[in-house]
């Protein structure tokens, strides 16, 4: 996959804390930056109300691909696209790239359930959150 085929990047600086005890960083560090970019992308662009929207994501699959490994001191790269947009859910695509953008660390899939915060029930994907999630979808997907 090339660094053309994510329409939104986000810089991330790894933390001393970040690294285990084999000197690179822990795998659940990954999970947590795949969580951290997409969730700063519905806040900021798709107007979502994590404290008191009636509309929440509740993440339903997961997983990671790991390539090269990163340690501390080191500035990521993560490139977020959307794979798929369903009525009440999305499927993310993200790419952990060094600084160039390029040499790729790892690849994750993160797949959110949009519902009710209430009910738990699933909600359709609607007006801005939508327009922010169609924006994440890229040019050859068409």
């Amino acid at each position: 996959m090339s660094s053309t085929d994510y329409p939104h990047w986000e810089r991330v600086s790894t933390r001393w804390k970040d690294n285990d005890v084999y000197g690179h960083l822990n795998n659940v560090v990954h999970y947590s930056l795949m969580d951290t970019v997409i969730n700063n992308w519905l806040i900021r662009r798709g107007g979502l109300d994590i404290h008191d929207g009636a509309v929440i994501g509740l993440c339903v699959e997961s997983r990671c691909s790991y390539h090269q490994a990163a340690a501390y001191p080191e500035a990521l790269e993560l490139g977020l696209r959307v794979g798929h947009l369903g009525r009440s859910s999305v499927r993310y695509e993200v790419g952990i790239h060094r600084a160039d953008r390029e040499t790729l660390v790892a690849e994750g899939l993160f797949t959110h359930v949009f519902v009710d915060r209430a009910s738990r029930r699933p909600r359709e994907i609607t007006g801005e959150l939508r327009a922010a999630l169609e924006e994440l979808r890229p040019p050859s997907a068409g």
